[in-house]
């Protein structure tokens, strides 16, 4: 199977990363959904070399999850997640604060057979129109022994004129519910799939464990394929190894927390670095695959 890597550019909207000719993501930059769902940019569809779907957007039961992406639930007094947002007083309700992160220019697109790389700034804006940050997000694109992996670089700066805390609905009361980052969220065959993790395999248990990566093994639908996904944090992140959001009974989720349990405060004026690498593959992962799989995510990030 050829690996050249290709990008197609609908300017002003999105591009789709290739290869061989196969769509491997497509990253949505300028997303125009519903202010409820707080409007930001997404990877999906993300497929493995095959072609097997392991993204899901606007499901049902949570029309704010978007394939994979950056998403913030409590970034102070606003909402970048999308939805309901949890207060200890009253649980999760709409509290018109439901945030958007807003494109601003193209700074980079490269690719050649080997890689692809975009980089664009962004404004976050809340409800109401104030800017609160100014991000730089550059994603890279390569293919590795196994797969694919996309590294994911955030640098955001606040631009707020106040410090603002990051963090969870953990740390606003409700246990267990730590999200809040880089979120993937896995298409419907994967409920009830495998949670993999430095410790070992399992399920809803690994909730909240400290982890220099985790990832997700299940079986497709209709194909009886199967699919793997590794998220890796970069050892120089705050708070690494970060506590980690994961489900796998309700629905599949990956999603590293440094704010899972206590709020990160980012002063006014400061800007926040955090690196990331998502390898995608095919076929199910045993403890030892997915342990060679994290080896080559961590390795993208070195």
């Amino acid at each position: 199977m050829t690996r050249n890597l290709g990008c197609n550019h609908a300017v002003g909207r999105s591009i789709q990363v290739t290869a061989g000719g196969r769509e491997l993501f497509t990253y949505v930059y300028n997303a125009d959904d519903p202010q409820y769902e707080s409007p930001r940019p997404y990877f999906h569809p993300i497929r493995t070399l095959t072609g097997d779907l392991v993204s899901v957007y606007r499901p049902w039961d949570h029309l704010w999850h978007k394939g994979l992406a950056w998403s913030l639930p409590h970034f102070g007094r606003d909402n970048f997640w999308g939805g309901p947002t949890y207060a200890k007083e009253d649980g999760y309700q709409p509290r018109d604060n439901n945030g958007s992160q807003d494109h601003d220019q193209v700074d980079a697109l490269d690719v050649s057979d080997d890689e692809v790389r975009f980089a664009h700034h962004l404004s976050w804006h809340t409800q109401s129109g104030k800017q609160v940050v100014d991000e730089l997000r550059t994603i890279t694109t390569r293919c590795t022994d196994d797969g694919w992996v996309l590294r994911y670089e955030t640098a955001m700066t606040n631009v707020s004129g106040e410090d603002v805390p990051i963090g969870s609905p953990t740390t606003a009361g409700r246990p267990n519910a730590g999200y809040g980052g880089l979120f993937w969220r896995g298409p419907r065959c994967f409920t009830n799939g495998t949670i993999l993790s430095p410790q070992g395999s399992g399920r809803d248990e690994l909730m909240g464990q400290r982890a220099p990566w985790m990832g997700f093994t299940a079986r497709q639908d209709e194909t009886d394929t199967a699919s793997t996904i590794i998220v890796a944090d970069d050892s120089g992140n705050v708070r690494h190894p970060p506590q980690w959001f994961v489900r796998s009974e309700n629905f599949a989720a990956v999603c590293p927390a440094p704010w899972f349990s206590e709020e990160l405060p980012v002063p006014a004026g400061s800007t926040l670095n955090l690196r990331y690498a998502v390898l995608v593959a095919d076929g199910l992962s045993d403890d030892a695959r997915a342990n060679a799989l994290a080896d080559q995510a961590r390795k993208a990030l070195g």
